[in-house]
């Protein structure tokens, strides 16, 4: 089984860092530095991989968005046939432009605002995943003040499973004490409480317990505990659910940890949900909603060495590129393995170095006490593997930076997909 590797897109040949048939130092020098390079096939290949691992499931694969929202790496998404879930009105509208269909989106979030809503139902959206009573309320008083009479709207109960998903704590969202989601008790109450939300069409459950997890065994337990909620609340309800959203969250490989294969994924999704489903009465899909594992290792942040400086203590490399491009080592601590272009500057003595950026900001870093070769120095370019989610969706203007530019790569051709952006409009 095909295990999660940062470079699988991302090779040597010939001691330069390819990106599928182009090489790299060819981007750097058209479009400059710091920069964002995606593999097509790196978007594409994960995809593949779900569908065949899901195959006799009736499966509905959903691209978590905020992972990743370049409209040209949608279109890929699109291109395969999958669908989109969402967070924001802003989110909604780049997926429409993209060509995305209402009923090819589900809406999720925890804090929808009246307009977003609205929006939502005007494009026909194919279920709300709703996360506490005052926004079922909220959506039944828009859908009574602003549509006919015969306007109903299809929403999923996002339920909280209380299940540790054993990942960092900012990314963890399915214990009781995060903010997502609904108790088991709320939704039981719900079940027997539909008459107040007369214009709302209870259509699934939905789950979602975190992000980059390593072991499968939180997912498992998440999953029954759906099961168990699905089957009390249908009893309460007396209606038949048409899906269940067993949410994203399988991790990659960043450094040396050893996340499921897809393959494995899917198996236990198969495992736990096929029988269950061919044993109902009603027909009912299965929904997904993965972001990095779609997007994490479909893209690198290119970088170049500004200055080399030495203490008796402490060595720093300072690159081009900063906490504004890449915000997830300083808001989280997370690895990112850091590679030369050049193969050959991977030998040779090395030092224990902190790799920063230039933001007037300490926790402006992308590597503490990292072991690489005193051979870096000014000049040279690195590549920030497993940047592809959470990496540009992210960044940000700090320190009134322009963000950087996006290159898309496919075969031996590359695509500026997001120009670097430019002072004035700041």
């Amino acid at each position: 089984m095909k295990k999660s590797d940062p470079q699988e897109f991302f090779p040597y040949h010939g001691g330069k860092l390819f990106c599928e048939e182009v090489d790299l130092s060819e981007i750097l020098r058209k479009h400059g530095s710091p920069t964002y390079v995606y593999s097509h096939e790196g978007f594409r290949s994960p995809v593949e991989r779900l569908k065949t691992g899901l195959s006799g499931l009736p499966v509905q694969i959903c691209f978590a968005m905020k992972s990743n929202s370049n409209p040209e790496l949608l279109k890929i998404l699109k291109q395969c046939g999958i669908g989109i879930d969402l967070v924001s009105g802003g989110e909604m509208r780049i997926a429409r432009s993209v060509g995305f269909s209402g009923n090819q989106m589900v809406f999720s979030g925890v804090g929808k605002l009246p307009e977003e809503i609205e929006s939502a139902l005007k494009n026909d959206v194919f279920s709300f995943h709703v996360e506490s009573i005052p926004e079922l309320d909220l959506i039944q008083e828009i859908l009574e003040a602003r549509f006919p009479p015969d306007r109903r709207a299809r929403v999923a109960l996002r339920f909280n499973p209380d299940v540790n998903p054993k990942t960092h704590p900012y990314i963890s969202t399915g214990l009781r004490e995060n903010k997502f989601g609904l108790e088991k008790s709320e939704i039981l109450w719900v079940a027997k409480n539909l008459k107040n939300w007369p214009r709302i069409q209870i259509a699934g459950l939905s789950i979602h317990i975190g992000s980059q997890l390593v072991t499968l065994a939180p997912m498992k337990e998440a999953f029954q505990k759906l099961k168990s909620c699905v089957e009390t609340f249908e009893s309460l309800s007396k209606i038949e659910l048409e899906y269940v959203d067993l949410g994203g969250g399988l991790g990659i490989r960043y450094k040396n940890e050893k996340p499921p294969t897809i393959e494995d994924y899917c198996k236990l999704i198969q495992k736990e949900w096929s029988a269950w489903i061919q044993g109902r009465r009603a027909a009912t899909r299965v929904f997904l909603e993965p972001g990095r594992l779609i997007s994490g290792n479909a893209g690198v942040l290119l970088t170049q060495v500004q200055f080399r400086k030495e203490r008796k203590s402490r060595t720093f490399l300072i690159v081009d590129a900063a906490m504004n491009d890449l915000a997830r080592p300083s808001l989280y601590g997370s690895y990112h393995e850091i590679i030369p272009l050049n193969s050959a500057l991977r030998k040779g003595k090395t030092a224990s170095t902190d790799i920063v950026g230039p933001a007037c900001e300490t926790a402006d870093r992308f590597a503490s006490g990292r072991k690489v070769p005193v051979s870096w120095k000014r000049g040279e370019f690195l590549a920030l593997l497993s940047c592809g989610a959470y990496g540009y969706s992210m960044a940000s203007n700090y320190n009134s930076r322009p963000r950087p530019a996006e290159v898309l790569v496919k075969n031996k051709e590359f695509f500026l997909i997001r120009d670097r952006e430019k002072i004035e409009p700041l």
